[in-house]
């Protein structure tokens, strides 16, 4: 699947906690920034940082598949083997999990790897990963 890369600015409190964040514990490689922003490879797509205190943050939660997810997040869908290693670099980083890493939907046709987290701002993130990514949106 050839896709373009998406964009998506998002709201932080302190750049600084964002940068350690998607910079350190995520392990995106840094871009363009300024005192207001800053560009993050976000594997292979460009998320900003914007400067906006207060505004971050889930607003919400739906219930799904007895988790109460976070509203709104953003994430990947990844390959199950980078899924399984982002997994062991966030426990092993100390990462503070909303949704500890998991399976869902088990034995039905969107069965996927899911973990949601926080960055510093309070925004969440959600990860997942299908052991067949065609049933990606299976009914």
């Amino acid at each position: 699947m050839n896709l373009p890369p998406f964009h998506l600015a998002f709201p932080v409190d302190d750049l600084a906690a964002a940068r350690a964040f998607y910079g350190g514990v995520m392990g995106c490689a840094e871009g363009r920034s300024s005192e207001e922003w800053i560009d993050f490879d976000f594997h292979g797509h460009q998320i900003v940082a914007h400067l906006a205190p207060g505004q971050a943050g889930d607003r919400a939660s739906n219930h799904v598949d007895g988790h109460g997810v976070p509203v709104p997040h953003f994430g990947l869908v990844m390959a199950m083997e980078q899924w399984e290693a982002l997994a062991e670099r966030l426990r092993t980083g100390g990462a503070d999990f909303v949704i500890e890493p998991t399976i869902r939907f088990k034995g039905q046709p969107g069965e996927q790897a899911t973990m949601f987290l926080r960055d510093p701002s309070g925004n969440a993130l959600e990860f997942k990963a299908f052991k067949d990514l065609g049933k990606l949106f299976a009914t």
